[in-house]
């Protein structure tokens, strides 16, 4: 028998919208209305393909650019203001991602492009939050979001596993690139907004049902 072609994963590190908690069906709409109202309309396609997987601050960036600095401080404050009702009212988890977490028994973490708030408050709503406390980084903590590299070797090295025994779970184009140049796997999401297509690449296995995740990772 050969060598096996990857060493064996010791850690699982999880993007959280989109991943853990169905939030981004619920941001799209939000900005689909701030680009009607503020004067960017935006289809939900161009949405997914700027905006999702990237840092607030990389959005803000590219609103600014378009709008204007009054704007996109506009378009921020309301875009915080309006996802914060519907996540109060209609949060829910990723369908199937209570059980695939039951069954990983390996140490796992979130890295994800949102803020640390927002992420206590979604994770809490959900009934996630105790599952990965302290455990939790947001791009808020390096110097650049996804689809750099830099939040995944953080979070890498803040749990004390080696790159290449990390196995990241993404739901976005630039969550799995940014995998792929941390030296990481990465199991792509494809049961949300983002096309199958679009996650597709090396050291990368696209899924739809999280509920397969477990034996996806060689843990079943």
């Amino acid at each position: 028998m050969g060598a096996p072609s990857h060493p064996s994963i010791d850690l699982v590190i999880f993007d959280c919208d989109g991943v853990l908690v169905d939030s981004e069906p619920l941001a799209l709409r939000v900005c689909v209305e701030l680009g009607t109202e503020l004067g960017w309309p935006l289809t939900e396609r161009e949405i997914v393909d700027r905006f999702l997987g990237r840092s607030e601050r990389a959005v803000q960036a590219q609103i600014a650019e378009r709008l204007g600095e009054a704007a996109a401080a506009t378009w921020g404050e309301q875009y915080r203001l309006r996802l914060a009702e519907v996540i109060d009212t209609e949060l829910t988890e990723v369908a199937g991602i209570s059980e695939a977490l039951a069954a990983i028994t390996i140490p796992h973490c979130i890295a994800s492009s949102g803020g640390h708030d927002k992420m206590r408050r979604t994770l809490t709503r959900t009934g996630l939050y105790d599952r990965f406390a302290g455990r939790v980084f947001s791009a808020s903590e390096v110097a650049r979001g996804k689809p750099a590299p830099d939040l995944f070797l953080h979070a890498a090295e803040r749990m004390g596993v080696a790159p290449a025994r990390c196995a990241v779970v993404e739901d976005s184009q630039y969550g799995v690139q940014a995998a792929r140049a941390a030296g990481m796997r990465s199991f792509g999401y494809a049961g949300g907004l983002t096309p199958a297509d679009w996650l597709a690449g090396p050291d990368t296995v696209v899924f739809d049902d999280m509920r397969k995740l477990p034996v996806l990772l060689g843990l079943l």
